[in-house]
């Protein structure tokens, strides 16, 4: 026994070494993952606990705050907050998900079929520059057209006859700026990954479509689409797993933290980033935080067990 014991170790050791140029390129990125996404998870136990500072430092806060089970989230979803944040959440998602998924696949698809691949190049960089701007550098764009004295879609109005509106004061026009700017934003830097699979299809089955007849569309639709299912379900079930996180930028910067603007800009993230400032009450931010966490994994696991009941190849797992 401890020789086969033995045995298990010493082949262990020596897959290790063997190994050990790929282990060191994918060490900073596990320390990493220990440190800011499995360390944190400790706190979580603060969900279940009146939070209450201790002078003694972080942790012997935690231990010695009461602990109060599910009180956190029982006043997390008496509040009318948890339904609006929650809606908000999952319907910005859901179309963001829709829209950035046929918008991304179809710019892949435009930028993969010009013949001139130099200015293909061009509106590449075009759609990919949004994507590495601040969203405070964003929410002073969309500023410049919004400002209510100022503003260049106010001025438009204006000029032709109309009269100006409080766009920071009216809810009702965000949802439709909140998803053009998010794709503004984004769409660029999702299609990248469908235009690289796109761009690595075996053109082979383009020449032999082409000699059946097949027609461009024909070629997109049985050819290149199919191609890339594998990857479009792949990413879309992370996706779904991410939908109940928002981009705290987007919802925050861009409405420029807004009152009047709540019923349609607050979320989870601004939810608990104004809970932690304005109201200082801990434990229920984490609480609303591990609900958007413990969803998260549900979800993920549904929609990838729906796929492989349908199709076992396309699953992530």
């Amino acid at each position: 026994m401890e020789r086969r014991g033995f045995a298990a170790v010493k082949k262990f050791m020596k897959e290790l070494y063997k190994n050990r140029v790929w282990l060191l390129m994918v060490l900073p990125g596990t320390i990493w993952f220990l440190l800011f996404s499995y360390l944190p998870m400790f706190g979580t136990v603060i969900a279940f606990k009146n939070f209450r500072y201790d002078p003694n430092g972080f942790f012997s806060s935690i231990f010695n705050s009461e602990w109060v089970g599910f009180d956190n989230f029982k006043f997390l979803f008496s509040t009318n907050d948890a339904f609006v944040i929650t809606r908000n959440t999952v319907l910005y998602n859901a179309i963001f998900i829709i829209l950035g998924l046929i918008l991304g696949v179809g710019i892949a698809i435009v930028l993969s079929e010009l013949a001139n691949k130099k200015l293909s190049k061009v509106y590449q960089t075009g759609m990919l520059f949004p994507h590495f701007l601040s969203w405070v550098v964003v929410s002073y764009f969309v500023y410049t057209f919004l400002s209510a004295d100022r503003g260049l879609i106010n001025n438009l109005l204006e000029w032709f006859g109309g009269h100006p509106i409080s766009w920071y004061n009216q809810s009702k026009y965000w949802p439709f700026i909140l998803v053009i700017v998010n794709m503004w934003k984004g769409v660029g830097y999702g299609s990248i990954v469908y235009l690289a699979a796109i761009v690595g299809i075996d053109r082979t089955y383009y020449e032999a479509a082409m000699i059946d007849g097949a027609t461009k569309w024909k070629q997109i639709r049985h050819v290149t689409i199919p191609m890339i299912t594998p990857l479009i379900v792949i990413l879309t079930i992370l996706n779904v797993g991410k939908i109940f996180n928002s981009d705290f930028g987007l919802f925050y910067q861009v409405p420029r933290d807004s009152g009047p603007l709540f019923s349609t800009t607050n979320v989870i993230d601004t939810f608990v980033y104004r809970g932690l400032t304005t109201m200082g009450d801990i434990g229920m931010s984490t609480a609303a935080g591990l609900y958007q966490s413990a969803v998260g994994f549900i979800l993920v696991l549904l929609t990838n067990y729906i796929v492989k009941k349908i199709d076992k190849e396309y699953a992530l797992f």
